[in-house]
């Protein structure tokens, strides 16, 4: 299994709110939601992931997330609930994904490995299921960025940056209907790599 050594290698989450579509297919960017901050940062802790990006260009929107953390890692918030504040003790708040990646590489010395995430399927990238990644973890030398998007999913330009996108969240048996929360799709891609095996 991959390390968690604080030496370099590790798995970290970011979560893009830009360059998003939204249901009509136009580019936008997307608002942060409470839930999102919560979850995601619980989630990460649970699994030992290394760091949370929260990416999202809008100094407003890092203003409001600015106080939420605040709050959650200041006396009032740390007093009340210590594991909360133990989970966002994760966060970073970045304007763009370049920010995460390079803040990775200045973190642990090694360029991250860059996976994707995606609901629909893109032309031109490496796909790979969580179960064949999961086998090459514990080979992988470098830090590792899993990134997730929100709205209507990720533009393809940014889906090109990725080195690899993983196979999309699917049931077994198909129910016709694909729209998965991007906090519940973190907590299940962390589970499908790096929880314990029946």
């Amino acid at each position: 299994m991959l390390s968690n050594d604080p030496s370099g290698c590790g798995v970290f989450v970011a979560l893009l709110h830009h360059s998003m579509r939204d249901k009509r297919g136009s580019v936008v960017t997307t608002a942060v939601t409470n839930l999102d901050i919560h979850d995601i940062a619980r989630s990460s802790r649970t699994f030992g992931v290394k760091g949370y990006y929260l990416v999202n260009p809008i100094p407003e929107q890092q203003e409001v997330v600015g106080r939420i953390i605040g709050h959650w890692n200041g006396p009032g918030g740390r007093d009340y609930n210590p594991d909360r504040s133990e989970a966002f003790s994760l966060i970073k708040v970045v304007s763009w994904l370049d920010d995460a990646i390079r803040g990775i590489a200045e973190t642990t010395g090694k360029k991250p490995f860059v996976v994707m995430t995606s609901a629909r399927r893109v032309e031109g990238v490496l796909w790979k299921s969580s179960a064949e990644f999961r086998r090459e973890l514990g080979a992988l030398d470098r830090p590792v960025l899993l990134v997730f998007g929100t709205g209507w999913g990720m533009i393809d330009e940014i889906m090109q940056k990725a080195d690899l996108v993983l196979e999309p969240i699917i049931p077994e048996v198909e129910s016709g209907y694909n729209h998965l929360s991007v906090r519940s799709a973190v907590a299940i891609y962390l589970d499908r790599l790096l929880g314990e095996r029946f």
